[in-house]
Order: C-alpha cells, then structure tokens, then sequence
C-alpha cells in the first residue's frame, strides 16, 4: 500500500534517509516523469506518422528532414530516461534507491530531488566524468 504524503510535500533532511515517505515522493515524481516523457514521445511519433510534407522545395525538404531527425534523437533520449526512471522505480522497491552504486554511500536528498535518476554521489559522479575524459583523451 502506498505511503500517504501530505499535500505540497517535500523530503527533509530531519526525516531519516529513505523513509517510506522519501520513497514514495521518488516514485511519484519518476512516475510523473515517465508519463510526461512518453506522451511527448507519443506526440512526436503521431505527428510523424500524419507529417504528408510532399513539398517539391528541396531546401523546405532539407528543413523539415532536419526537424524530424531532431524530434527522433528526442524520442530516443526520452527512451533512455525512460529506462533509468525503470530502473530507478525497480531501486525504491528493491530498497537500494538513494545510495551510490559505487560506494554504498547516502546520494543525498538535494541530489535526488535535482535529479531523481541519479545512481552515484557527486563525488563519484566527478570521478567517473575525470576517468571517462582521460581514456577519451587518451
């Protein structure tokens, strides 16, 4: 049964870490991101499905491909987010959501409510950024 969370609710520090109250505020808004993301994405498919643009102009042509390859890249983006948020949701009922693959260690609240599909702290996150720079310069 889902937690009851008080209207405007917000997690706190003063509440212990990934309470149920923390957990079901997470769902939630992952929940709501979810279904926004994919009726974007429904959106952006219909219109290309009704899209008939038979236009003789090759630079209206050239415009309206470019479009559609930037709504496709978003379709794509939103699917991976869409998979995290999953596997974020899986996280919550599995009680590791909110601690860092890496280190085990507390995410935090403000990084969860910044970004709800976070996996590792913000210092491992920098770690991981610095790693992938040095063998992508390398």
């Amino acid at each position: 049964m889902a937690t009851k969370l008080p209207k405007n609710y917000t997690p706190s520090a003063k509440e212990k870490y990934m309470c149920a109250k923390h957990k079901e505020y997470f769902r939630r808004v992952l929940e709501e991101w979810k279904k926004e993301l994919a009726l974007q994405n429904d959106k952006i498919l219909f219109n290309e499905l009704d899209d008939n643009d038979t236009s003789a102009d090759v630079v209206d042509q050239a415009t309206s491909q470019t479009g559609k390859a930037i709504e496709m890249r978003t379709v794509n983006r939103n699917k991976k987010l869409i998979s995290k948020i999953d596997k974020a949701v899986k996280k919550i009922k599995d009680d590791t959501y909110g601690y860092c693959e890496e280190t085990g260690e507390e995410i935090g609240l403000k990084r969860l409510i910044a970004r709800p599909i976070a996996t590792l702290t913000v210092e491992a996150q920098e770690r991981h950024e610095r790693e992938e720079k040095i063998f992508a310069d390398s």
